[in-house]
């Protein structure tokens, strides 16, 4: 409703009612305005009256709401009879823009189906190609690879199913599990990729982490995350590698078991390290061991990071003949430190080797049998040397075709510089266990010493070895 006061023939406020608008911003015809006629000095009684407003509304809102109508023009009547009343108002008709805004949205509808259409007919016309890049073949002959100098290893990829198997780029087809070796179900969850860059974590085990008062590896922890500035630096404690598996493993319940029924801690945390470096790479070290050099001065200059997808020491190279009485392996790979890319092939059949054996010893109830002295060739440094001689002889991933002979002990004892094999970049006894003062390694301050080891928890007795033990 519109109220207009009108003093001596004179109009002096008026006031309106917004609801009597419509959508144009233009009066309704079933507007009244209210006329107040003060007294005159020819009439001094007041009256009100009431008049009707349809054919003067117009006039009282053109002069007073210039603005309200002017924007009104410029919008379009939704009501059927919103023209005949603007006729009826003598405004001049607008063009309809609907049909304006239709066209538009029509012919923004037409280009992006358009473009849809082209990038769909040009992705059918040129597929992609399923070749993948896989682990690279090299010579079944060692080479060596001085920090001084290049080498060259000629790499050749698997074909077939393997390289598929062994390196799958960008989305995967979603499989059925059920009917996959374990091996397969690990190769499917956790894809190898040699040309990723090397995860930045470090991994490392206890029953405490150090924000525990009674941590007492301090020293040695600190000196990992002095070196590796940027990295993720993680202690795990018991309870939450129970809790890490069951959530990296969830897919592959097998290994969930198998690492659940470990009768002895050491057992766990053998398996442990495998099972992290699996699933997500990086660095796994024994919480005793001291970084003296970064990992990145681990592999050489001369060999290129994409070509490599684990880093291993020697552990003891015995040049004695007695040395069955002390070792188990005439050369034999440390596993206290190593270094790997997510789904490496070599730890991929270590895990698969330590399930399936310690479930088959469930079932069979001998699983409780395992003491001490077999944690060695279950799930230590024994098994761990056994699967990287097979990975280095292996046709699915070496090029036998030119080879002098398997390759064994021989081709790494007494060596004092790195060598690469393929993915694999083995690292003298100096690198791992410096100043040992045995087999040929070097002090602390040699150039390739990268990792001290303290040996205060790899032999102890089962008390000592906390990593799954239960509390």
């Amino acid at each position: 409703m519109i109220f207009v006061t009108v003093s001596q023939n004179r109009i002096v406020s008026h006031s309106y009612d917004t609801n009597t608008i419509d959508c144009t911003g233009r009066l309704r015809f079933n507007f009244q305005a209210r006329l107040e006629l003060h007294p005159t000095s020819s009439n001094r009684t007041s009256a009100t009256q009431r008049v009707d407003a349809r054919h003067h509304t117009s006039e009282v809102a053109a002069k007073y709401f210039p603005q309200r109508l002017e924007a009104g023009r410029s919008k379009r009547c939704v009501r059927p009879v919103a023209w005949s009343r603007c006729k009826e108002l003598q405004y001049p008709p607008r063009p309809h823009f609907s049909t304006m805004l239709t066209f538009r949205r029509a012919l923004v509808a037409a280009a992006f189906f358009l473009t849809i259409f082209y990038l769909i007919s040009s992705s059918s016309s040129n597929p992609p190609s399923t070749t993948t890049p896989a682990i690279p073949k090299a010579d079944a002959d060692v080479e060596t690879a001085k920090h001084a100098s290049t080498t060259a290893v000629t790499d050749k990829s698997p074909s077939g199913a393997n390289a598929a198997q062994q390196n799958p780029q960008g989305q995967r087809p979603i499989q059925d599990m059920s009917r996959m070796t374990l091996y397969e179900k690990l190769a499917y969850q956790f894809p190898y990729d040699v040309e990723s860059k090397f995860p930045a974590y470090i991994w490392q085990t206890w029953k405490w982490t150090p924000a525990h008062g009674e941590f007492n590896f301090r020293d040695q922890e600190a000196t990992w995350t002095q070196q590796h500035p940027g990295f993720i630096h993680e202690v795990i404690t018991d309870k939450v590698a129970v809790h890490l598996i069951r959530l990296l493993y969830a897919s592959v319940p097998e290994v969930v078991e198998a690492y659940n029924a470990l009768p002895l801690p050491v057992l766990k945390a053998d398996f442990f390290r495998y099972l992290i470096l699996l699933a997500r790479g990086g660095i796994y070290s024994d919480i005793d061991t001291y970084a003296i050099r970064s990992a990145v001065e681990w592999i050489p200059d001369s060999v290129p990071k994409d070509a490599i997808g684990l880093v291993i020491g020697i552990e003891a190279d015995p040049d004695r003949p007695d040395w069955k009485e002390w070792y188990s392996r005439r050369i034999q790979f440390c596993q206290w430190t190593i270094q790997s890319k997510p789904g490496h092939p070599v730890l991929r059949e270590v895990v698969s080797r330590i399930t399936n054996a310690t479930l088959a010893m469930k079932r069979n109830g001998t699983l409780r049998g395992v003491v001490d002295k077999n944690v060695i060739e279950f799930t230590g440094p024994a098994l761990w040397t056994d699967v990287i001689f097979e990975y280095f002889n292996d046709k699915r991933y070496f090029d036998m075709t030119h080879s002098a002979g398997s390759i064994d002990w021989k081709n790494f004892t007494g060596m004092e510089v790195s060598k690469r094999v393929g993915d694999v970049v083995v690292l003298p006894i100096t690198s791992f266990s410096p100043g040992v003062g045995q087999m040929g390694a070097k002090d602390y301050d040699d150039p390739m010493a990268f990792v001290k080891h303290d040996f205060e928890g790899t032999w102890k007795p089962e008390s000592e070895r906390h990593i799954g033990e239960n509390k």
